[in-house]
């Protein structure tokens, strides 16, 4: 079983997923194939509509959701981070280049990466932070500036495939033809595992 999952490193809601996913992916004995993307772009791509062009109500209730979500999970957040938005490109180039190397553990790299924007006031397009990232989840500090090329060609990639699968957001969970959107969503993809 493989889980296909399209995330941004800037979102909340990827960071407030912590690494439920991987938990569920170890229950069941799925793998989980990484797919950082532009979430700006996929928006662009599916019919979403960028945070600053929605409607205040919209705004507030984002916030309290994002406020009351981290308090039911126990996680820390703040919801104006001194860095975000920020480029979400070099941390996607490292999750890239830290999955093809996998000696580490990507699931705690993604979880590091969005825990440092939404909780430790770090900017996660800076290098020393990337490889902070890399170092605490068990992969080679160096990977923050190898395999740039690539990264930028599998990051642009990723978008066009997840289009192409069906997602319109992040997180987003896919397995086989079955989609899941969502943080929230994660108990409904671990039951479904359970019928495979």
């Amino acid at each position: 079983m493989r889980i296909d999952y399209y995330f941004a490193t800037i979102s909340p809601f990827t960071y407030l997923a912590g690494t439920r996913l991987e938990e569920v992916a170890a229950k069941h004995g799925a793998e989980v194939a990484y797919k950082p993307l532009n979430l700006a772009d996929l928006f662009l791509r599916t019919g979403g509509t960028p945070l600053p062009e929605r409607h205040e109500n919209r705004k507030v209730w984002r916030l309290q959701q994002l406020r009351r979500t981290a308090a039911a999970l126990g996680m820390p957040i703040n919801l104006q981070p001194a860095h975000w938005p920020t480029n979400p490109a070099p941390s996607s180039y490292a999750i890239i280049a830290a999955a093809k190397d996998g000696s580490g553990d990507v699931g705690a790299l993604v979880a590091g990466l969005t825990r440092a924007c939404w909780a430790e006031e770090r900017d996660i397009a800076q290098d020393d932070v990337i490889a902070d990232c890399l170092e605490a989840a068990g992969f080679d500090r160096a990977l923050v500036n190898r395999g740039m090329m690539e990264g930028a060609e599998t990051y642009a990639r990723n978008l066009e495939d997840a289009v192409a699968a069906g997602a319109f957001g992040v997180p987003f969970y896919i397995v086989g033809d079955e989609r899941f959107w969502g943080q929230d969503s994660i108990g409904e993809l671990d039951a479904y595992l359970a019928t495979l």
